[in-house]
């Protein structure tokens, strides 16, 4: 029972943030939307991003349940820039709206596919490690979760009036 309510907080809370991000970027004016304000990546480039986590996590979650690596482990690198960087590419296409079109989709098929995992899988060792980081689906999803808040409050700060 425990390990079905947790379930079911970290999907409400994977939900709730991913909600409130796209609450405020699409708050934004067309410019705002296009200004570079996280390195070298504006709220289009953001969204990208979070799309290309959602697929990534769906094949990292399959692989911690087969008991594999991820294989976005192998580009690892200082804020996952590399990896990130393969993913704007890939997912930044067409205009705002089809953006959140597409983030929308990615993250609903995320939600799907995390709700047919049994409860008691989420915090489950099925023996994956990264460097002794014991890797499983929980730790993924909460990672993505404070992702996105702390994207959130980035686009939050740099465009308050």
């Amino acid at each position: 029972m425990k390990a079905q309510i947790k379930k079911e907080q970290l999907l409400a809370s994977l939900r709730e943030t991913r909600g409130n991000i796209l609450d405020e970027a699409s708050a934004l004016s067309v410019e705002q939307r296009n200004t570079v304000f996280l390195g070298i990546w504006s709220v289009k480039d953001l969204l990208a991003h979070l799309a290309g986590w959602d697929y990534t996590n769906i094949e990292a979650i399959q692989s911690v349940l087969a008991g594999n690596l991820p294989t976005f482990y192998k580009y690892r690198d200082r804020d996952w820039q590399t990896y990130n960087a393969i993913l704007v590419e890939k997912y930044r296409k067409g205009s705002f709206r089809e953006l959140l079109s597409t983030v929308r989709t990615s993250h609903k098929k995320l939600v799907e596919f995390l709700q047919t995992i049994p409860p008691e899988h989420f915090n489950r060792d099925f023996g994956v490690r990264f460097r002794g980081y014991k890797v499983t689906v929980q730790r993924l999803i909460e990672a993505d979760i404070k992702d996105v808040m702390v994207h959130c409050q980035q686009i939050r700060e740099f465009f308050k009036e």
